[in-house]
């Protein structure tokens, strides 16, 4: 069966022009061409724009486009190591939301920041422990007082009490610096402690989604790799 590409576009509420884009970017396969130029399109193009279109909710336009042009150019190894490397890298994001929601479930809300700024001396005496220990911090990037331009000391704001008072109660509960300084960005991000409660929930939703659209596009592309082996 011979299909036009408005036939292909149509079916995706997309222009004619995009069908012809996807397959100059190697996500269909070369279209055949009439004695007058025309391209004509097969089923096997149109499954190839349905899995396409598949696979971007789960990973993304540029590897589903990388995925369709490995498979078109017959390199079905190469498409599967671009899944591998996104189921991967979505294991990884589950990880450490994981272990940024454990360390949150060990935190106490820490008592308020005393307005205006502090010094290094002052706040270590305040937690028990070395100033050398905040320099430690600060260079693991755990926090990242300011210097006062004329002293050249370290100036703490609220936030950064904040910071340590958390990186405090991490590194008591057993967290290693790593750990801990993804744990501040999130909460830097997110706007304190509580807040990345409600953010933690909507990251957990979005990774679910994502690993449901992922196996979608699997189901998808397994489905148009059998048609190019029939």
């Amino acid at each position: 069966m011979r299909l036009r590409p408005v036939d292909l576009a149509r079916e995706h509420g997309l222009s004619t022009q995009a069908v012809r884009n996807y397959e100059a970017a190697g996500i269909l396969p070369p279209a055949e061409r009439s004695p007058s130029g025309y391209r004509g399109y097969a089923p096997r193009h149109a499954a190839a724009l349905r899995t396409f279109l598949a696979l971007i909710p789960g990973y993304g336009h540029a590897t589903a486009t990388a995925i369709m042009r490995a498979v078109n150019g017959g390199a079905v190894e190469e498409a599967l190591r671009l899944i591998d490397g996104s189921h991967a890298q979505l294991a990884e994001d589950r990880r450490t939301l994981e272990a940024v929601d454990l360390a949150l479930g060990e935190l106490t809300p820490p008592a308020a920041p005393a307005p205006g700024a502090t010094f290094i001396g002052p706040l270590a005496r305040r937690l028990g422990i070395k100033p050398a220990t905040l320099r430690k911090w600060q260079r693991a990037g755990l926090i990242t007082p300011r210097r006062d331009p004329r002293t050249g000391y370290r100036v703490y704001t609220s936030a950064d009490v904040r910071d340590v008072l958390l990186a405090h109660q991490l590194r008591r509960g057993g967290h290693g610096l790593d750990r801990i300084a993804q744990v501040l960005d999130q909460v830097r991000t997110a706007g304190g402690s509580e807040p990345l409660r409600a953010t933690l929930r909507e990251w957990r939703a979005r990774l679910t989604a994502r690993g449901r659209a992922m196996l979608s596009g699997a189901a998808a592309l397994d489905t148009y790799l059998k048609t190019l082996n029939d």
